[in-house]
């Protein structure tokens, strides 16, 4: 399967969503590493099998195997740190920001792709996920080390219209089954 074979899953309705896969596809404001371990991270962030299978056999053919576990250990923390952080964030008792995670989060200072790759497909996932606080930080970083908006623009953008194809295949699996 393919982003293509991901593509004619979409109904009519879904046109714009369908035309957004292929135009992000072959965005290149990312390069290759960045665009598909931004769409990798997105799928497993969101969990919808045929967009799972889709994106990793796309993936697969221009990701190394370690940046394929790096795209999903990404979508893997930050399913927990969105969670705990936004948590954090949303509360009024600021005293628990004040406590120590105890959390392990070792794969953050050894992702196995270069840091900014990593600090990216996070930001992707954070934006799914919603965490405001964890889409701000890892901006930052991104930016301090001289990521482009646009780059940063492009993960986001990914991040979007792969939620919406998978809520969209899930809707439909809903009405079929």
């Amino acid at each position: 399967m393919s982003i293509d074979a991901l593509r004619d899953l979409l109904p009519a309705y879904a046109k714009d969503i369908s035309l957004n896969l292929s135009s992000l596809a072959n965005e290149t404001v990312l390069n290759d590493q960045q665009k598909w371990g931004c769409f990798l991270a997105s799928a497993h962030a969101i969990g919808i099998a045929p967009v799972v299978k889709a994106v990793e056999a796309q993936a697969a053919t221009v990701l190394t195997p370690e940046a394929m576990t790096a795209a999903k250990a990404a979508a893997a923390i930050m399913g927990m740190n969105n969670i705990y952080y936004r948590s954090l964030h949303l509360m009024k008792n600021q005293e628990y920001t004040t406590l120590p995670a105890r959390l392990r989060m070792n794969v953050l200072a050894n992702p196995g792709v270069t840091k900014m790759d990593f600090e990216l497909w996070s930001t992707a996932v954070s934006a799914i996920n919603g965490c405001g606080a964890c889409m701000d930080a890892h901006e930052g970083e991104l930016r301090k080390h001289g990521v482009a908006n646009t780059q940063v623009q492009a993960a986001l953008r990914i991040a979007s219209v792969v939620h919406a194809a998978s809520r969209i295949i899930a809707s439909e699996a809903a009405l079929a089954g």
